[in-house]
C-alpha cells in the first residue's frame, strides 16, 4: 500500500541484510515512524508492546525474529530459546506458533553454518506468501460484493462494517478483511465501510480509519455500540472481519467485540464473514470457546487512552477514576454458527469442518 505516495510493507529487510524495519504501529495515526530491530529481543518487544499486530503480521515478524537470532548465535540452544521467547509474547494469534515451527522444522536439521542463510531466506518467504495469500483473499471476497451491489439500484453503495484493524498494517500487504474493499474501490464499485473504533486501543480508529482515508474508501467512524443499531435500520449489507486464530470447526476468534457483532448480524439477517488466510486456521483445535487461550492485557490500555492534543503533541490521559480496576481480555469467540463464510486464498467456504476440508483436504 501507499503512504505519502511511497509503497510501503509493515516489514521489509534492511539494507545491512540483518535487521530488519517495521512501521511502529502505536504512533499512527498522527506520526509514522520506522524503526529498526536489531535483535531477537527488539522483536519480541515490537511483538508484545504492539509495535507491530494482527496475527499475519505478528508471525512474519516472529520469523525474521528467528532469523536475526540464527545471525547472533545459530546453535540449537539459541534456536529453541529464541522459539521459547517469541511464543511467550502474544498467546492467541496462531500465526505466530505457526511461524516459528516453521522456522523450527527447517532449521533443526540443517548444519549450523546454513541456518542463517536459509533462516532470511525461509522468513521472507513467508512474508512474500503472505501478500499473495491476502490477494487471492481479496478477489474471493470481492465477489461477494459484486454479489451484494448486483442488487442494489445503479450507483447505490454497498455498506460494509468492519472491526478492529485486519487491514494491510495487520498483514504485509493488502490485508484480510480490507483485500475485498480496496479490490473494490478499485474496481469502481461504490462502497462505503463503517469503521468500528474497537476499544480498548482504538485500532479501528487510528489504524482502519487511516488506511481507508489513504486509499480514498468513504468511510464513517463509529463507536463500538452503534453496529447493531445500523443493521437494525438497513445500514450495513455485510459484515467482514479478520480472525488470529480459527478452529477446524470454524469458531472464529478476534479482537474483542467481534462476538456481539455477529450476534447482531445474525439478529438482523446480514451475513457475517471472516477473512483470512490459512495459516491461521488452528488444525489441532475443534472448540474454541474451551481450548483457544484468551490473552489478558493490561488494565491500563482500558483506563488510560493517547491522542493528539490540540496543540499537536500525542498525549496519554486517563478516562477512569484512579480506584476502578480494569478488566482487559483482548479476544472473544464467535462460534461457527454464526458466521456466514471464511472467505480463504482457495476460496469461500463454510464455518465447519467439512466446508474447511472442502478446501483444505490435506488437512482433513
Amino acid at each position: 500500500m501507499n503512504v505519502g505516495g511511497k509503497h510501503f510493507r509493515t516489514i521489509w529487510l534492511n539494507e545491512d541484510g540483518r535487521s530488519v524495519d517495521i512501521i511502529d504501529q502505536r504512533w499512527l495515526p498522527h506520526e509514522f515512524r520506522v524503526v529498526t530491530l536489531s535483535t531477537v529481543e527488539d522483536v519480541a518487544v515490537a511483538i508484545r508492546d504492539m509495535w507491530v499486530r494482527g496475527a499475519p503480521l505478528i508471525g512474519v515478524t516472529a520469523a525474521y525474529g528467528m532469523a536475526i537470532q540464527m545471525q547472533a548465535d545459530a546453535s540449537d540452544a539459541a534456536l529453541d530459546a529464541a522459539w521459547e521467547k517469541l511464543h511467550e509474547t502474544r498467546p492467541t494469534a496462531i500465526n505466530l506458533r505457526w511461524a516459528l515451527d516453521e522456522m523450527r522444522k527447517l532449521l533443526k536439521p540443517l548444519p549450523v553454518s546454513e541456518r542463517i542463510a536459509a533462516a532470511y531466506k525461509r522468513a521472507a518467504e513467508i512474508a512474500d506468501e503472505d501478500v499473495e495469500l491476502n490477494r487471492s483473499i481479496g478477489g474471493n471476497g470481492l465477489a461477494i460484493i459484486k454479489e451484494i451491489a448486483a442488487r442494489k439500484k445503479p450507483g447505490e453503495r454497498v455498506n460494509i462494517l468492519t472491526h478492529c484493524n485486519a487491514g494491510w498494517l495487520a498483514t504485509v500487504d493488502y490485508g484480510t478483511a480490507t483485500a475485498p474493499i480496496y479490490l473494490a474501490a478499485e474496481a469502481g464499485i461504490p462502497i462505503h465501510v463503517y469503521v468500528d473504533e474497537t476499544r480498548p486501543r482504538n485500532q479501528g480508529a487510528q489504524l482502519t480509519a487511516w488506511e481507508m482515508a489513504g486509499h480514498g474508501v468513504p468511510h464513517t467512524l463509529i463507536v463500538d455500540n452503534a453496529g447493531g443499531h445500523l443493521m437494525q435500520h438497513g445500514e450495513v449489507d455485510m459484515v467482514i472481519v479478520g480472525t488470529d486464530r480459527t478452529t477446524a470447526n470454524g469458531d472464529v476468534c478476534n479482537k474483542i467485540g467481534t462476538y456481539l457483532k455477529a450476534l447482531a448480524a445474525k439478529d438482523n439477517d446480514i451475513p457475517f464473514y471472516v477473512a483470512l488466510p490459512s495459516p491461521t486456521i488452528d488444525w489441532t483445535v475443534s472448540d474454541g470457546l474451551t481450548e483457544i487461550p484468551i490473552e489478558e492485557r493490561s488494565g491500563e490500555e482500558v483506563s488510560y487512552v493517547q491522542g493528539k492534543t490540540e496543540t499537536g503533541e500525542i498525549a496519554r490521559v486517563r478516562v477512569s477514576p484512579e480506584a476502578s480496576p480494569a478488566g482487559n481480555p483482548a479476544f472473544d469467540v464467535t462460534p461457527a454458527r454464526l458466521v456466514t463464510g471464511l472467505i480463504t486464498e482457495r476460496g469461500v467456504a463454510k464455518a465447519s469442518r467439512d466446508g474447511l476440508a472442502a478446501l483444505f483436504p490435506e488437512r482433513k
